[in-house]
């Protein structure tokens, strides 16, 4: 008999966690351990519960699965982690795979490609959900997007949170950064994506979907 397939879920919505919860334990191969709210729920009970599949939403309160994503994998390399997220946008995936990511599945995705996509990835396999799959292949080589390449992953995850409307002092806090760290990755983000202002580049942001 084959050994079952931990998975611990972070998702800030309780209700979602539920009806996930419900639909994977209906596969006799796989076992929820653990449920998580955001990322610092997410980092100690990745720690404390060391499932073997982490199912991991991109839009978390304070700072994003992506960066939860690169804090987990510092301390545990070998944690293998799907996003589940309703962003299905390549940018969001090429990023969520940059940080370590083992596959992205869209939530518009079958109830029936989530466990699919969980059982591949922890035979160590990579997954993509088809839609997210033919969104990378057809990625647009907008002037945006192809700036939004250049950000660096700290500089994403900043312009990801002051398109939330969040101010500098408050992302210093949730990444652990100064001030004036925080103001220079903006400089730089504004300088990449040609944007003079706040206004220009909260409206790039939503152009691009990082607002949502």
């Amino acid at each position: 008999m084959n050994a079952l397939i931990t998975v611990l879920l972070v998702d800030d919505h309780a209700v979602v966690r539920e009806g996930y919860r419900r639909l994977l334990e209906r596969d006799a191969a796989i076992q929820v351990v653990g449920e998580a709210a955001n990322s610092g729920e997410a980092y100690e009970r990745a720690a404390a519960l060391e499932p073997q599949v982490i199912v991991m939403d991109i839009a978390l309160p304070g700072v994003s699965g992506i960066e939860a994503t690169r804090r987990i994998l510092a301390r545990r390399p070998q944690q293998c982690i799907l996003m589940f997220s309703m962003h299905d946008d390549a940018i969001f995936a090429l990023r969520a795979l940059a940080a370590g990511a083992r596959g992205y599945v869209s939530k518009a995705s079958a109830p029936e490609v989530l466990v699919d996509a969980i059982s591949a990835v922890a035979g160590g396999e990579r997954y993509l959900s088809p839609d997210v799959a033919k969104g990378i292949a057809g990625q647009t080589s907008s002037q945006a997007k192809l700036a939004l390449d250049t950000l660096t992953p700290r500089e994403f995850e900043v312009l990801r949170l002051l398109a939330r409307g969040e101010s500098v002092r408050a992302i210093g806090e949730k990444l652990g950064l100064s001030e004036k760290t925080v103001a220079n990755h903006q400089s730089a983000i504004r300088e990449k994506l040609g944007t003079r202002n706040g206004v220009q580049l909260a409206r790039v942001a939503a152009e691009l979907g990082l607002s949502l």
